[in-house]
């Protein structure tokens, strides 16, 4: 069986980089024989985990598990009160200016029945760490442009990252829900990068039981990398994100 990356690991928790494509856990939507990261980690260190927070499904990164209840619930809480840090990098469409903050109310993934869609305040920041325009025609238009950026969920609301980006005209490449058909299907066929261009590369706290600072990073997969080191943008975030 694949073993998972384990990035950070004592006691009480215990940290893996989850790879793109594979779900948190078990789910209604899931197919029969589909793998989840919750039953390899328990099988890989031998013990019951649980989750503290959730990553979609095509994105990678940084995924924090406790390894008893009073610390899931614990970090859980620490998660829903915002005290938790959290750092993504993602490739977006068209050029973005060089830092913002996306407060747009977002729909909760959460049913009270036919026309009663609960909306939940939602903010995000973002800073832009490089761009590149390529002589190749997407869509309508001449040329392709796209920008890397970090950005800093304020709240964890479902797909909150891709659609506040969607909602401001950059989505995220490679989301097939929420992003843009004509340059997923440029960059899958002729960049080469079949996934979403979305990771958690660092998670930032105070340990539960010690008090200490904590700071989890997860390098970038190889695909994510091989497209970074394309458009010439190594430089352009720590070394320690590059896979």
């Amino acid at each position: 069986m694949h073993q998972l990356e384990i990035l950070y690991r004592d006691d009480y928790l215990v940290a893996v980089n989850k790879p793109a494509g594979i779900m948190v856990h078990r789910s209604r939507i899931a197919a029969p024989r589909e793998r989840f990261v919750l039953q390899m980690l328990r099988a890989q260190v031998g013990q019951r985990v649980y989750p503290v927070h959730r990553l979609d499904r095509p994105t990678s990164g940084a995924l924090l598990f406790a390894l008893d209840r009073a610390s899931a619930s614990e970090m859980t809480g620490r998660f829903a009160r915002k005290e938790i840090e959290k750092t993504y990098v993602a490739v977006v469409r068209g050029f973005v200016a060089e830092e913002g903050r996306i407060e747009l109310p977002l729909r909760a993934d959460v049913y009270k029945g036919p026309n009663q869609a609960v909306i939940k305040p939602a903010q995000t920041l973002f800073r832009r760490l490089a761009q590149i325009e390529v002589p190749y025609p997407v869509g309508k238009y001449s040329t392709a442009r796209y920008s890397l950026l970090e950005v800093r969920p304020v709240t964890g609301r479902m797909h909150q990252i891709r659609r506040h980006l969607r909602d401001i005209a950059h989505p995220v490449i490679g989301d097939t829900r929420h992003g843009d058909s004509h340059h997923n299907r440029f960059v899958r066929e002729t960049l080469g990068c079949r996934r979403l261009l979305l990771a958690s590369v660092r998670l930032e706290f105070s340990h539960p039981i010690t008090g200490q600072p904590v700071s989890i990073t997860a390098p970038l997969g190889p695909r994510f990398c091989r497209l970074i080191r394309r458009f010439d943008w190594q430089d352009r975030f720590p070394s320690s994100w590059a896979d």
